[in-house]
């Protein structure tokens, strides 16, 4: 894969997944970035919005990349507009930050974080989702361990969101 990929595209909706705006990927790049999907990227729009994503596939190779309401208004985009796209490989451990107050918990639970680091990558990033998606710190805190106590309650390789949710 090249060091960085810039192309131009549009945004798109999927309306069968409830109006979900995307980048559109074509088969070319998908096949420049190494012609997998399984790989975590850093997507820049128009130069001046980055955030970390993976590859979902559209079908006759060609990928989408989400994109949410949030980021299309601070870029001022709508759906159908063309836009310049730079996509890097993400060199991050996870594919996404790790939230300081799990940082912290991990500092303070061995067999929580060795735990976290046996599950699959997916569920890692669903873990450092839900703590992330909450401004308030002591909210982020409560996550973490409520997470990270249930994932040790767990039969190791049957874990479940639900169930680290305490559903």
């Amino acid at each position: 894969m090249q060091d960085h990929i810039e192309f131009k595209t549009t945004i798109g909706i999927l309306t069968h997944l409830v109006g979900m705006r995307y980048l559109h990927i074509p088969g070319s790049i998908v096949l420049a970035l190494g012609g997998k999907f399984a790989l975590r990227l850093i997507c820049t729009v128009n130069g001046q919005l980055s955030f970390q994503c993976g590859l979902v596939s559209l079908g006759n190779g060609d990928a989408y990349i989400s994109i949410n309401q949030k980021r299309m208004k601070q870029l001022g985009l709508e759906i159908g507009d063309t836009v310049d796209l730079k996509l890097e490989k993400d060199n991050s451990e996870y594919g996404i930050e790790v939230p300081e107050e799990l940082t912290e918990l991990f500092a303070q639970d061995k067999e929580g974080f060795e735990r976290f680091k046996a599950l699959p990558a997916g569920k890692q990033r669903y873990i450092l989702n839900y703590v992330s998606m909450v401004k308030d710190t002591q909210k982020r805190i409560d996550r973490s361990v409520l997470l990270i106590t249930n994932l040790k309650k767990c039969k190791p390789g049957k874990e479940s969101f639900r169930e680290m949710l305490g559903k």
